[in-house]
């Protein structure tokens, strides 16, 4: 069935690429080419992955100057976009590089704790169950961002991430979202007050990527229009 001519990045920030020959295979996936180049062809390729099957996100990388999980890529559907066979696979971008393939996701993980994005309840848990009405507004906003299983896919996809290093970014700010949402939570102003700063849900410019990107289809950008929103309500009351 042929070769694919694949170009990895080697190195950390500073490196190049190296190119492989791998075999053509049905039902190819992107991770399935990088796994044949460190078991076949050169075992000191680094990579990340555990699920296989899209559900952790840890094999994402920056494919074709794309970044997706590789996991759930097809190689026959990139040959399509791209018209032809040959291949480039980076580390995700606005991360720094530990080495190869593997992006340190430190940074971005610090930002969900700047965000405030831990659940805080409002009391001591009780004996029961919390009852949250499932057709409730703020129910329903919480659960359109709910899935984000943090790959950081959205976060290399962003635009203002790369020329603005302190940009929270749009899964810190999604999980925000949701937060504020849940009415079990007790830290709303502490973390709205954490998220309306220059670097936080003002500094998106609308532009999509994160949305267009986002592996589980969610709509990052949407949830930081709703942090705006409820910054300037909490802002004209006097409570920011």
């Amino acid at each position: 069935m042929g070769t694919i001519e694949v170009r990895v990045w080697r190195g950390a920030a500073e490196g190049k690429y190296q190119s492989f020959a791998v075999p053509r295979r049905a039902n190819q996936t992107v991770l399935d080419l990088v796994t044949y180049i460190q078991r076949t062809l050169d075992p000191t390729l680094a990579y990340r992955f555990a699920c296989r099957v899209g559900m952790c996100g840890s094999c994402a990388m920056t494919v074709n100057g794309k970044p997706r999980w590789t996991c759930r890529t097809h190689v026959a559907r990139l040959a399509l976009e791209s018209g032809g066979d040959a291949m480039t696979i980076e580390p995700l971008k606005n991360l720094p590089v530990v080495k190869d393939l593997v992006a340190d996701l430190a940074p971005f993980f610090d930002k969900w704790a700047k965000a405030e994005g831990s659940f805080k309840p409002t009391a001591e848990p009780g004996s029961d169950f919390a009852v949250v009405a499932p057709a409730s507004a703020a129910r329903v906003a919480a659960d359109a961002g709910i899935e984000c299983i943090g790959c950081a896919v959205c976060y290399s996809a962003c635009d203002v991430a790369a020329w603005n290093p302190d940009y929270l970014g749009p899964a810190a700010l999604n999980r925000a979202w949701t937060l504020q949402n849940d009415v079990r939570d007790g830290h709303h102003a502490a973390r709205l007050a954490a998220v309306a700063g220059d670097a936080g849900c003002h500094a998106c410019h609308t532009q999509q990527s994160c949305r267009a990107h986002c592996p589980k289809g969610l709509n990052p950008s949407a949830a930081i229009a709703g942090l705006k929103r409820a910054a300037l309500g909490a802002l004209l009351k006097g409570e920011l």
